[in-house]
């Protein structure tokens, strides 16, 4: 087909205007009703790997061989407060107003082990007081002992610091805490031990169940211990003063054979 100049294509295009024609059509049919080939996708570029938080392997720490390596670090009894003021693992302290250490003479022939500070306790900073201890001194002067006497004692608890609330403390808070004890008593040298309540027993030795083990002598860091109801156990319950007064003889006896 040849080409038409360009005032014949014009002239041929004004014609078909004027015959009405207003679409244009190609040399070819168009099937519309044919589906169309789907248009190839375009190629994505690979995405980077993701790179998720570092994770590093979590290791479990041992809290008491932690204390156990501070508490036998301290040279004398002043050194041992100072490890368990500085040692910051236990989160009772956080909640306390005071540490609460000891009383008495550390030269005393007997240890006696508490269990937690008391409100009276924990304000004072000195375990046994308040109307449990005043019952302990009563007790202990029964026997020709204890604060104020010729016979000192030495007192401490197995907490050094007061549980909110006084809620029963954790095993997890005792066995922390328990080896400072134990090198408490290692440096205080006693000829017996008094191990008052079951934080005290679980603390030293290891278990619960102050009323089976109250009366029958055991062994706690190579020295005797007896373990005891605590004051504030007589107080609430009277008739158990009876059993603290057989403990409080025998104690009594074997300190003086």
């Amino acid at each position: 087909m040849e080409s038409l100049s360009y005032h014949d294509a014009a002239a041929l295009l004004a014609w078909q205007v004027e015959l009405g024609v207003d679409e244009c059509i190609m040399d070819a049919p168009v099937n519309r009703y044919e589906t169309p080939a789907a248009a190839p996708k375009p190629k994505v570029a690979p995405e980077a790997p993701q790179r998720g938080a570092v994770r590093f392997a979590e290791t479990q720490v041992d809290v008491p061989a932690l204390a156990r390596a501070a508490a036998a670090q301290a040279g004398d009894i002043v050194a041992l407060k100072a490890a368990i003021d500085s040692f910051g693992r236990c989160d009772l302290q956080k909640g306390a107003r005071n540490l609460v250490f000891a009383d008495g003479d550390p030269s005393a022939r007997v240890m006696i082990v508490g269990d937690a500070p008391t409100r009276d306790e924990d304000r004072a900073g000195t375990p046994f007081v308040g109307p449990a201890g005043a019952m302990l001194d009563a007790m202990f002067a029964a026997i020709g002992m204890g604060r104020g006497t010729d016979v000192p004692v030495y007192m401490t608890l197995a907490l050094p610091w007061r549980t909110p609330q006084d809620r029963a403390p954790s095993g997890e808070e005792i066995a922390m805490m328990a080896p400072f004890v134990e090198r408490h008593i290692a440096l205080a040298d006693p000829d017996a031990v008094v191990i008052m309540g079951n934080v005290a027993a679980q603390a030293l030795l290891g278990k619960p169940g102050i009323t089976r083990m109250r009366g029958i002598w055991t062994e706690v860091c190579g020295k005797p211990a007896m373990p005891m109801f605590p004051p504030a156990h007589l107080l609430r319950n009277p008739l158990a003063k009876r059993d603290a007064w057989a403990d409080l003889l025998d104690i009594q006896a074997r300190l003086n054979p």
